[in-house]
């Protein structure tokens, strides 16, 4: 295969990389898609099927609630069955959970496509990275890493207006239609063009890599720094994605359209946060800076800033300062998903790097089935529905703090790396 550079490790980065990152990531993008819908349609939802916000709270956990079992299944399935077939498989599961609900639904029906397309899309991010790490030799991951997280973004950026224009003029039963149909052509381009990078395949080739004992690499102290900060990361975002336009339209008086608009401003934040995490990740490895800085400290502090900024919230002056503070708030959390599977990636060797890193997933997503339905039974229970949204927040502004310090504590990857090295035979090769 026909390569286009070389890496300080010798390493090649293939022919056709960048195509496969370009895949990927628009596979994210239509993650994060599926993910918003429900919360974007939020408040007609609730109007017709007459629910709650403890009951909407509790639709939106339900999309977590197997997410986590099936991101680990997967996980280990990857190590045996090629990453090309398994996406294709799961993306296929996306796209037909959707068409249900172009017809009249129930809240149970609804419910039940959610537990099935989030058990679809539980493994996505953890596997989408496996499959872009075999392109990729460790110290060029960065960039890669940060454009495919940003798939979540720019779903959100794209999805947004067009959703929202196809549920204020259609209807919201219409919006899923349209991302089943979207889903679809992402399979078809994925069966032609997707293939499986080949750098895992030469190392296994060219030698023989010593597997460490998962007790060692899931009880290692970068492994739970990284559970840790990204759970908080993650309780931001899961309420972005089921409370933020509720938020917009019951607590602070916009119409649909407006709100529509303005639930793109965390994303495009977040989008420049990450982008900017993993450019500069990149570019202090080639200065020489050690991964504790250039990876764990980088992105752990912005999690505690960003708390900090959030718990600001409840004292804005006005509604566009609260929009200002919590967009603020949360986008720095981004920061966190640029470094965590590089970190990992950095100690685990290949053979068992799809099965830790869709175990790292599985537990930081757990935030995803608590953090709605919070959100949900503070609101109902709150004076009036603003005080609930703004106490809400708080909640995730504390979370957010503890996270960041936590990280801070917990993340040495370059340590981990050496400890685990000093387990290994003597014989094993290098880590990928």
């Amino acid at each position: 295969m026909a390569v286009q550079t070389t890496s300080e490790s010798g390493q090649q980065t293939p022919k056709g990389a960048w195509r496969i990152v370009a895949l990927l990531f628009l596979l994210m993008l239509v993650n994060f898609a599926d993910k918003i819908v429900v919360g974007l349609a939020g408040v007609p939802i609730m109007k017709e099927l007459e629910l709650t916000p403890e009951q909407f709270g509790l639709l939106g956990s339900s999309f977590f609630l197997l997410f986590s079992i099936s991101a680990i299944a997967v996980g280990f399935v990857v190590n045996r069955i090629k990453t090309r077939w398994v996406l294709l498989v799961l993306a296929l599961i996306w796209a037909l959970a959707q068409f249900p609900m172009v017809g009249t639904v129930s809240l149970t029906t609804l419910m039940v496509c959610r537990i099935i397309l989030g058990a679809g899309e539980g493994p996505a991010a953890s596997v989408a990275i496996h499959a872009v790490y075999k392109w990729f030799p460790d110290e060029k991951r960065g960039l890669p890493t940060a454009i495919l997280s940003q798939g979540a973004a720019f779903g959100v950026i794209v999805a947004v207006p067009a959703l929202n224009a196809v549920i204020v003029h259609y209807g919201w039963h219409y919006a899923f239609g349209a991302l089943g149909l979207v889903g679809l052509l992402w399979v078809a381009a994925w069966l032609l063009l997707g293939e499986e990078g080949p750098i895992a395949d030469v190392e296994a080739i060219t030698a023989r890599e010593a597997r460490v004992p998962y007790a060692q690499l899931l009880l290692s102290r970068t492994f739970i720094g990284c559970i840790a900060a990204s759970f908080g990361a993650y309780w931001a975002l899961s309420l972005g994605l089921t409370w933020f336009t509720s938020f917009l339209v019951a607590g602070l008086g916009l119409s649909q359209q407006q709100a529509g608009f303005v639930s793109v401003l965390p994303w495009v934040f977040g989008a420049a946060i990450v982008l900017l995490t993993g450019w500069l990740s990149q570019a202090m490895m080639a200065r020489g800076i050690s991964t504790r800085i250039a990876r764990g400290v980088l992105g752990a502090a912005p999690l505690a800033v960003g708390g900090l900024i959030l718990a600001l919230m409840p004292y804005g002056s006005s509604p566009a300062m609260q929009i200002a503070l919590l967009v603020a708030g949360t986008g720095l959390s981004g920061a966190i998903y640029v470094v965590c599977p590089l970190m990992i990636g950095e100690f685990t060797p290949v053979a068992q790097r799809g099965a830790v890193m869709a175990i790292y997933g599985a537990i930081y997503t757990l935030a995803g089935i608590i953090a709605p339905n919070v959100m949900g039974k503070v609101v109902q229970d709150a004076g009036s529905v603003l005080d609930g949204y703004l106490q809400g927040f708080t909640i995730n502004a504390v979370i957010l703090v503890i996270s960041g310090l936590l990280g801070l504590l917990l993340l040495w990857p370059n340590t981990e790396r050496a400890r685990l090295l000093a387990h290994r035979d003597e014989t094993a090769p290098e880590f990928a």
